[in-house]
Protein backbone atom coordinates (compact mmCIF):
# COMPACT_ATOMS: atom_id res chain seq x y z
CA UNK A 1 0.00 0.00 0.00
CA UNK A 2 0.92 3.51 -0.94
CA UNK A 3 1.71 6.26 2.10
CA UNK A 4 1.12 8.97 -0.80
CA UNK A 5 -0.97 12.05 0.70
CA UNK A 6 -4.51 11.90 -0.91
CA UNK A 7 -7.04 13.71 1.04
CA UNK A 8 -8.25 17.12 0.17
CA UNK A 9 -11.97 16.95 1.16
CA UNK A 10 -13.49 16.92 4.89
CA UNK A 11 -16.92 16.52 5.65
CA UNK A 12 -17.78 18.37 9.25
CA UNK A 13 -21.77 16.59 10.48
CA UNK A 14 -22.88 18.00 14.34
CA UNK A 15 -25.36 20.13 15.60
CA UNK A 16 -23.68 23.20 16.42
CA UNK A 17 -22.08 23.92 12.75
CA UNK A 18 -20.47 26.74 14.14
CA UNK A 19 -17.62 25.09 15.95
CA UNK A 20 -15.99 24.60 12.95
CA UNK A 21 -14.49 27.78 12.94
CA UNK A 22 -12.05 26.82 14.97
CA UNK A 23 -10.54 24.78 12.09
CA UNK A 24 -11.77 26.94 8.95
CA UNK A 25 -11.15 30.87 10.15
CA UNK A 26 -7.67 30.03 12.43
CA UNK A 27 -3.98 29.23 12.24
CA UNK A 28 -2.61 26.74 9.86
CA UNK A 29 -5.94 24.76 9.06
CA UNK A 30 -7.64 27.96 8.04
CA UNK A 31 -4.76 29.72 5.87
CA UNK A 32 -5.30 25.79 4.00
CA UNK A 33 -8.66 26.40 3.52
CA UNK A 34 -8.15 29.72 2.44
CA UNK A 35 -5.78 28.50 -0.15
CA UNK A 36 -7.66 25.75 -1.08
CA UNK A 37 -5.60 22.74 -0.18
CA UNK A 38 -8.26 21.25 1.77
CA UNK A 39 -12.46 21.99 1.47
CA UNK A 40 -14.58 21.63 4.27
CA UNK A 41 -18.41 20.17 3.88
CA UNK A 42 -20.45 21.37 7.19
CA UNK A 43 -23.58 19.75 7.20
CA UNK A 44 -26.36 20.28 10.24
CA UNK A 45 -28.10 17.27 10.75
CA UNK A 46 -30.85 19.33 12.13
CA UNK A 47 -31.70 20.45 8.16
CA UNK A 48 -33.37 16.89 8.43
CA UNK A 49 -35.41 17.18 10.98
CA UNK A 50 -39.66 16.48 10.45
CA UNK A 51 -40.68 18.58 12.89
CA UNK A 52 -40.65 22.97 13.82
CA UNK A 53 -38.09 22.59 16.50
CA UNK A 54 -35.72 21.21 14.12
CA UNK A 55 -35.42 17.69 17.09
CA UNK A 56 -32.69 14.99 16.31
CA UNK A 57 -33.03 13.17 18.98
CA UNK A 58 -35.41 11.40 21.24
CA UNK A 59 -35.60 9.01 25.06
CA UNK A 60 -33.48 5.86 24.63
CA UNK A 61 -35.71 2.68 25.02
CA UNK A 62 -35.02 1.00 27.85
CA UNK A 63 -35.58 3.62 30.10
CA UNK A 64 -32.18 6.08 31.53
CA UNK A 65 -30.71 9.17 31.38
CA UNK A 66 -30.33 11.66 28.42
CA UNK A 67 -31.34 11.35 24.68
CA UNK A 68 -30.23 9.48 21.93
CA UNK A 69 -29.93 10.81 18.22
CA UNK A 70 -31.75 9.22 16.12
CA UNK A 71 -31.21 6.85 12.98
CA UNK A 72 -33.11 8.07 10.51
CA UNK A 73 -31.78 11.74 10.68
CA UNK A 74 -28.34 10.80 11.61
CA UNK A 75 -28.33 8.60 8.27
CA UNK A 76 -29.92 11.53 5.98
CA UNK A 77 -27.10 14.01 7.48
CA UNK A 78 -24.39 11.09 6.01
CA UNK A 79 -26.60 10.59 2.74
CA UNK A 80 -26.11 14.49 2.37
CA UNK A 81 -22.26 14.77 3.07
CA UNK A 82 -21.70 11.72 0.62
CA UNK A 83 -23.59 13.68 -1.96
CA UNK A 84 -21.19 16.50 -1.38
CA UNK A 85 -17.97 14.41 -0.87
CA UNK A 86 -18.60 11.10 -3.01
CA UNK A 87 -20.35 7.43 -2.07
CA UNK A 88 -16.21 6.25 -0.72
CA UNK A 89 -15.61 9.12 1.39
CA UNK A 90 -15.00 7.02 4.98
CA UNK A 91 -17.68 7.82 7.65
CA UNK A 92 -15.68 8.43 11.31
CA UNK A 93 -18.42 8.50 14.40
CA UNK A 94 -16.04 9.49 17.55
CA UNK A 95 -17.09 7.88 20.24
CA UNK A 96 -15.43 7.01 23.82
CA UNK A 97 -15.87 3.27 22.79
CA UNK A 98 -13.87 3.65 19.29
CA UNK A 99 -10.36 3.03 18.22
CA UNK A 100 -7.78 5.31 19.71
CA UNK A 101 -6.13 8.09 17.21
CA UNK A 102 -2.45 7.11 16.75
CA UNK A 103 0.15 8.42 13.86
CA UNK A 104 0.04 4.70 12.18
CA UNK A 105 -3.68 5.14 11.87
CA UNK A 106 -3.58 8.85 10.78
CA UNK A 107 -1.46 7.55 7.61
CA UNK A 108 -4.02 5.41 7.20
CA UNK A 109 -6.56 8.07 6.51
CA UNK A 110 -4.75 10.17 4.76
CA UNK A 111 -4.48 7.72 1.75
CA UNK A 112 -8.18 8.60 1.36
CA UNK A 113 -9.52 11.40 -0.82
CA UNK A 114 -12.40 12.33 1.52
CA UNK A 115 -13.69 11.81 5.29
CA UNK A 116 -16.73 12.34 6.50
CA UNK A 117 -16.82 13.44 10.19
CA UNK A 118 -19.99 13.14 12.48
CA UNK A 119 -19.97 14.15 15.89
CA UNK A 120 -22.49 13.07 18.21
CA UNK A 121 -23.96 14.90 21.37
CA UNK A 122 -26.10 13.87 24.39
CA UNK A 123 -25.92 9.75 24.69
CA UNK A 124 -24.67 9.29 21.58
CA UNK A 125 -25.82 7.70 18.58
CA UNK A 126 -28.98 4.49 17.46
CA UNK A 127 -26.59 1.86 17.08
CA UNK A 128 -28.79 0.89 13.80
CA UNK A 129 -26.69 4.32 12.82
CA UNK A 130 -23.35 3.18 13.48
CA UNK A 131 -23.83 -0.01 12.04
CA UNK A 132 -25.20 0.93 9.34
CA UNK A 133 -23.57 3.99 7.95
CA UNK A 134 -20.68 4.20 9.91
CA UNK A 135 -17.25 2.94 8.73
CA UNK A 136 -14.65 3.71 12.14
CA UNK A 137 -15.12 4.99 15.39
CA UNK A 138 -12.56 6.66 16.83
CA UNK A 139 -11.41 8.28 19.90
CA UNK A 140 -9.15 10.42 21.20
CA UNK A 141 -8.40 9.30 24.60
CA UNK A 142 -10.40 7.82 27.67
CA UNK A 143 -12.16 10.57 28.81
CA UNK A 144 -15.57 11.79 28.21
CA UNK A 145 -16.71 15.08 27.05
CA UNK A 146 -19.72 17.16 26.25
CA UNK A 147 -19.81 16.22 22.26
CA UNK A 148 -17.90 14.57 19.55
CA UNK A 149 -17.11 18.48 17.61
CA UNK A 150 -13.96 18.87 19.82
CA UNK A 151 -12.34 15.72 19.18
CA UNK A 152 -13.19 15.12 15.28
CA UNK A 153 -11.33 18.95 14.84
CA UNK A 154 -8.35 17.95 16.81
CA UNK A 155 -8.35 14.68 14.25
CA UNK A 156 -8.90 16.75 11.67
CA UNK A 157 -6.60 19.63 12.68
CA UNK A 158 -3.96 16.85 12.79
CA UNK A 159 -4.64 15.66 9.26
CA UNK A 160 -4.78 18.40 7.63
CA UNK A 161 -1.32 19.86 8.67
CA UNK A 162 -0.24 16.90 6.82
CA UNK A 163 -1.40 17.93 3.44
CA UNK A 164 1.45 19.31 1.09
CA UNK A 165 2.06 22.58 0.78
CA UNK A 166 -0.02 23.15 4.42
CA UNK A 167 3.08 23.84 6.62
CA UNK A 168 5.61 26.51 5.49
CA UNK A 169 8.60 24.33 6.44
CA UNK A 170 7.25 20.00 5.06
CA UNK A 171 10.00 19.14 7.77
CA UNK A 172 7.68 20.27 10.46
CA UNK A 173 5.32 17.59 10.00
CA UNK A 174 8.05 14.87 9.79
CA UNK A 175 9.92 15.84 12.58
CA UNK A 176 6.71 16.47 14.86
CA UNK A 177 5.95 13.61 18.30
CA UNK A 178 5.09 10.15 17.48
CA UNK A 179 5.89 10.61 13.44
CA UNK A 180 8.63 8.59 14.01
CA UNK A 181 6.83 6.57 17.66
CA UNK A 182 9.25 8.76 19.77
CA UNK A 183 8.32 12.25 21.56
CA UNK A 184 10.03 15.33 20.17
CA UNK A 185 13.16 16.44 21.12
CA UNK A 186 13.55 19.99 23.09
CA UNK A 187 13.34 23.24 21.62
CA UNK A 188 14.89 26.67 22.13
CA UNK A 189 14.91 30.04 20.87
CA UNK A 190 16.61 33.38 21.59
CA UNK A 191 17.57 34.78 24.22
CA UNK A 192 20.18 32.27 24.78
CA UNK A 193 20.54 32.86 28.31
CA UNK A 194 16.99 33.00 30.25
CA UNK A 195 16.66 33.41 34.34
CA UNK A 196 20.53 31.70 34.19
CA UNK A 197 19.93 28.81 32.09
CA UNK A 198 21.65 28.34 28.53
CA UNK A 199 20.69 27.01 25.45
CA UNK A 200 22.47 23.72 25.56
CA UNK A 201 26.03 24.85 23.48
CA UNK A 202 25.55 21.96 20.60
CA UNK A 203 22.22 24.19 19.29
CA UNK A 204 25.21 26.71 19.14
CA UNK A 205 27.27 25.00 17.53
CA UNK A 206 26.71 25.10 13.81
CA UNK A 207 27.22 21.59 13.71
CA UNK A 208 24.76 20.04 11.98
CA UNK A 209 25.46 16.07 12.31
CA UNK A 210 26.34 17.29 15.87
CA UNK A 211 23.25 18.56 16.68
CA UNK A 212 21.12 16.22 14.89
CA UNK A 213 22.98 13.54 16.68
CA UNK A 214 21.87 15.39 19.86
CA UNK A 215 18.02 15.75 19.10
CA UNK A 216 17.76 11.99 18.30
CA UNK A 217 19.18 11.37 21.54
CA UNK A 218 16.85 13.61 23.55
CA UNK A 219 14.39 11.80 21.49
CA UNK A 220 14.77 8.84 22.62
CA UNK A 221 15.76 10.24 26.42
CA UNK A 222 12.12 11.71 26.45
CA UNK A 223 10.21 9.06 25.23
CA UNK A 224 11.68 6.44 27.98
CA UNK A 225 10.89 8.96 30.51
CA UNK A 226 7.76 10.28 30.09
CA UNK A 227 6.07 7.67 27.50
CA UNK A 228 7.69 4.57 28.13
CA UNK A 229 4.78 2.62 26.39
CA UNK A 230 5.88 4.02 23.64
CA UNK A 231 9.27 2.38 23.41
CA UNK A 232 10.86 -0.42 25.94
CA UNK A 233 14.59 0.25 26.56
CA UNK A 234 14.99 -3.51 25.30
CA UNK A 235 13.50 -3.01 22.33
CA UNK A 236 16.54 -0.26 21.85
CA UNK A 237 19.17 -0.69 18.48
CA UNK A 238 22.68 -1.06 19.17
CA UNK A 239 22.80 2.49 17.46
CA UNK A 240 20.07 3.59 19.72
CA UNK A 241 22.10 2.76 22.97
CA UNK A 242 25.23 4.04 21.94
CA UNK A 243 23.31 7.49 20.84
CA UNK A 244 21.95 7.85 24.39
CA UNK A 245 24.99 6.62 25.90
CA UNK A 246 27.14 8.89 24.16
CA UNK A 247 25.07 11.99 25.22
CA UNK A 248 24.49 10.86 28.80
CA UNK A 249 28.20 11.29 28.98
CA UNK A 250 28.98 14.97 28.15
Amino acid sequence: MTNEIMLSKLGFISIFPEMVSAITDWGVTGRAVRDGRCSIEVIDPREFATDKHGTVDDRPYGGGPGMVMTAPIMTAAVESAKNLLGDRAPVIAMSPQGQVVDERLLTTLLQQDSLIFVAGRYEGFDERFVSRSVDIELSVGDIVVSGGEIPAMLVMDSLIRRIPGVLGDELSAEQDSFVDGLLDCPHYTRPEIFEGEAVPSVLLSGDHARIADWRAAQSLKRTLERRPDLISEFDLSDEQRSLLARWEMQ
